[in-house]
């Protein structure tokens, strides 16, 4: 379960944003986190993630954002999720997204047929991690921290921070050693 549709959007910018996600990362380290933290930083760093697996999001109002109708529909259609709604009709205060046992049954399947696809199921526990129990607003408070995020136009692609990271990653190993 996942509530919230701003909180689904801050989970997918971080999936879509491996640099993002890893400086996430570097500042639980810092914060006292585990040595885990700054080694899962890394391996995105030499996994080439932030080169070859971002998808760019655009910043709106509200932060990162892409419309879910279409993507959540196929698995809504496949019974793979389900969605409820809490509110007045014509006034949705909060979107909860449900995994169904089908859907979990899928995502096992696909995993075991196509080891590659069992990414998405890590990063996406990782990213769940990473956001602890914190709602939608909080997380895109975090994500509005980065200057590149927070000073991109609106309408307009959010530009990636990978350079600026992966130098902090370098100075963190180095202290560490």
């Amino acid at each position: 379960m996942l509530e919230g549709q701003a909180r689904l959007q801050a989970f997918d910018f971080w999936m879509r944003y491996p640099d993002y996600l890893a400086n996430e990362l570097l500042d639980e380290f810092e914060g006292g986190g585990g040595n885990d933290l700054i080694e899962i930083a890394k391996k995105i760093f030499d996994d080439r993630e932030p080169d070859l697996r971002h998808l760019p999001m655009v910043r709106y109002h509200f932060g990162a954002f892409e419309p879910l109708d279409n993507a959540l529909a196929i698995l809504r259609a496949g019974d793979l999720i389900r969605i409820r709604r809490t509110g007045q009709p014509g006034h949705v205060r909060q979107h909860i997204y449900l995994l169904t046992q089908k859907g979990r049954s899928a995502m096992a399947e696909l995993a075991a047929a196509a080891p590659e696809l069992a990414w998405y199921r890590e990063r996406a526990k990782l990213v769940a991690r990473v956001a602890g129990r914190l709602g939608g607003t909080a997380l895109k408070d975090r994500q509005y921290l980065q200057e590149e995020y927070a000073e991109t136009d609106l309408s307009r692609p959010i530009q990636p921070i990978a350079e600026r990271v992966k130098k902090r990653l370098s100075d963190l190993l180095e202290e560490s050693s």
